[in-house]
């Protein structure tokens, strides 16, 4: 979340270390699986996947996107708790399911894409009969799970911003990720990891505070407006000192934003730490 009147600063943003990282467990994933459909063994079926997305051919099986909030630093505890929940969010993710991490940055609607793969079963997954459950677990640790591990440990480094567009943000993911007409009847959920402080010319809570009768009154109600139908809405919370509101009055305003677009409220978390 960026700060008002405040220069920014010169640091190399966390974002060369993250596109690094990821992009070498991407380019990871490229190369396994040899030629041809790779393919897991589901559900008493083989399932044939793309080799270099590691998703189904037909498709993933639902949708985990999740957004960081970059644009400031956030304190050691803070990014320990954090790694936490994001290893917990990436557990959740079935075979087949895709996942995809987004960072913030100060731009309005521009996001950084930092990982996108399915998870494509590790050798618990394999059947030793028709699967080669060791080819399975290095791909497995390889393309999946040690890219995403890499991300979560970049987590404590950020830079001050100009502003932090969450809304134009979430509304970004919603029209280009979930409202991908082939993704319409799978299970959608969107993480967002941030201080939650929505900061723009259209609408500032450094100025009116987490109060949605001013937002309401805003230009910003129908600039990020978006039908969240179908999707459930998570958020991890930075704390941050000195403000003028509390951490719940946060997670109420968004609360009452994600029910107004029509999603599901799945609640927010109070990260340990401050700064």
């Amino acid at each position: 979340m960026a700060r008002p009147k405040r220069r920014r600063r010169k640091a190399e943003s966390n974002f060369g270390l993250i596109f690094g990282t990821v992009a070498l467990g991407l380019a990871s994933v490229a190369i396994l699986g040899g030629y041809g459909y790779l393919k897991y063994y589901r559900g008493g079926s083989h399932v044939a996947i793309d080799k270099a997305s590691l998703c189904p051919v037909d498709g993933p099986k639902e949708i985990t996107a999740i957004l960081l909030d970059v644009t400031d630093p956030i304190s050691p505890t803070t990014a320990t708790d954090l790694r936490n929940n994001f290893q917990d969010t990436v557990n959740t993710v079935t075979v087949g399911g895709l996942i995809q991490v987004y960072a913030l940055t100060d731009v309005t609607g521009e996001l950084k894409l930092t990982f996108s793969g399915c998870n494509p079963g590790s050798g618990e997954d394999a059947d030793i009969w028709t699967s080669n459950p060791r080819l399975m677990q290095k791909r497995w640790e390889e393309g999946f799970e040690k890219p995403l591990k890499d991300l979560a440990d970049s987590m404590d480094q950020g830079v001050e911003g100009k502003q932090s567009p969450i809304m134009a943000g979430i509304q970004k993911i919603n029209l280009d990720v979930f409202g991908n007409p082939a993704h319409k009847n799978i299970l959608k959920r969107l993480v967002i990891a941030s201080d939650m402080i929505e900061y723009t010319k259209s609408f500032s809570m450094y100025a009116t505070g987490p109060d949605y009768e001013k937002f309401l009154k805003s230009p910003a109600r129908d600039e990020y407006r978006t039908s969240l139908a179908g999707v459930t809405v998570r958020m991890l919370v930075f704390q941050r000192p000195g403000l003028k509101f509390t951490t719940r009055e946060i997670g109420e305003f968004w609360g009452e934003w994600v029910t107004a677009n029509k999603g599901s409220w799945g609640g927010y978390v109070r990260l340990e730490g401050i700064k």
